[in-house]
């Protein structure tokens, strides 16, 4: 075995959470930057190497909460932008406009506008996809990579994104009902935007997420509570800014797919060449797609990112890990980081 693979997510010696208790979210900074056409959204704390945090979907830089507090008392300035499309960041309103050259170039921008030359790099869901691209176009830009859910997905120079998924799980599949304009937010509408994040964000079901037209998101089931780990305060900040922004800046990222796989045709088999740790529950829904765990477990992920160096299962974690198991991810995170 090339590389060590951690069945469970074990605490470092470092009790992250005792060194924070003092911290608290008035700590955070909220700035706006401008960058690459946009205004966008940071929130930040601390001083010291910067740490970049990528957020997924239906989420905000709010995912990363618990984590700024951790690192930033460890000597990192903790950042985590609300992406393009999210929160308090500008949302253009073509699907065009989210390209994965769109997203990284936000990020860019946002770097050289705070004179920031290497980062830290973390993502989750959406932002662990932007992370490895990041890591294709501009690998001097970054230190090292802490990524989460989502495996590295080299470019099918035969099979665009979206066909892809649907000749695995059919029209109903839950990317594939996002296609269309205006429908999956006429759906979304019907339903609180609280009840939705909650349906959302405690899901632990494996299965592929499909959301039949005769059904809709009101067929989701309903989580019996909350869990432990979330709050109605944190339903409640997430409800607040989507029912400001709404939901098509974050489903266009899904409508700009195709598009970007048909810009990446020149990346095509291109490694990624910074240093790598993944981190994946194991009642992910994208752990389960067919071929991941054999991808990730078998050497193909290892090919593909060669300076891969540690494949974290954490056991009964489902997607929304950053959040669900917030000391054991800043550990974990911090383990890595401090090698460079």
């Amino acid at each position: 075995m090339l590389y060590p693979i951690r069945e469970t997510a074990k605490l470092g010696e470092l009790s992250l959470q005792k060194i924070c208790l003092k911290a608290n979210m008035e700590k955070i900074e909220h700035t706006i930057v401008t960058t690459n056409g946009i205004k966008m959204h940071v929130a930040s704390v601390g001083s010291g190497p910067v740490i970049l945090f990528l957020h997924g979907f239906p989420e905000l830089w709010y995912s990363w909460r618990h984590q700024l507090l951790s690192l930033s008392c460890l000597g990192y300035r903790c950042m985590a932008p609300d992406l393009r499309g999210f929160g308090d960041t500008d949302s253009p309103p073509s699907a065009d406009s989210y390209t994965i050259f769109h997203i990284v170039g936000d990020l860019v921008g946002l770097l050289d506008s705070l004179d920031i030359d290497r980062v830290f790099l973390v993502g989750h869901d959406w932002g662990a996809v932007i992370a490895w691209y990041f890591c294709q176009f501009r690998p001097d830009r970054v230190k090292c990579l802490v990524n989460m859910s989502v495996a590295y997905q080299p470019r099918h120079p035969k099979v665009k994104t979206v066909e892809g998924f649907r000749a695995l799980f059919g029209d109903d599949y839950y990317i594939c009902r996002f296609q269309e304009p205006g429908v999956i937010e006429e759906d979304f509408a019907q339903m609180d935007t609280a009840k939705l994040m909650k349906k959302i964000l405690t899901s632990r079901c494996p299965r592929p997420p499909c959301i039949p037209k005769e059904i809709g998101v009101r067929g989701l089931p309903d989580p019996p509570a909350l869990p432990s780990w979330l709050s109605e305060e944190d339903i409640n900040y997430f409800a607040s800014k989507f029912n400001e922004k709404g939901f098509t800046g974050g489903l266009n990222y899904y409508r700009a797919l195709d598009l970007s796989w048909e810009l990446m045709a020149p990346w095509t088999g291109l490694q990624i060449n910074v240093p790598v740790k993944f981190i994946v529950g194991d009642l992910d829904i994208t752990y389960h797609i067919p071929g991941v765990k054999e991808y990730i477990h078998n050497g193909g992920f290892k090919k593909d990112v060669p300076f891969l160096q540690e494949v974290v299962v954490m056991e009964g974690v489902a997607h929304f890990l950053n959040q669900e198991k917030p000391e054991e991810i800043s550990t974990h995170i911090y383990d890595f980081i401090k090698k460079f």
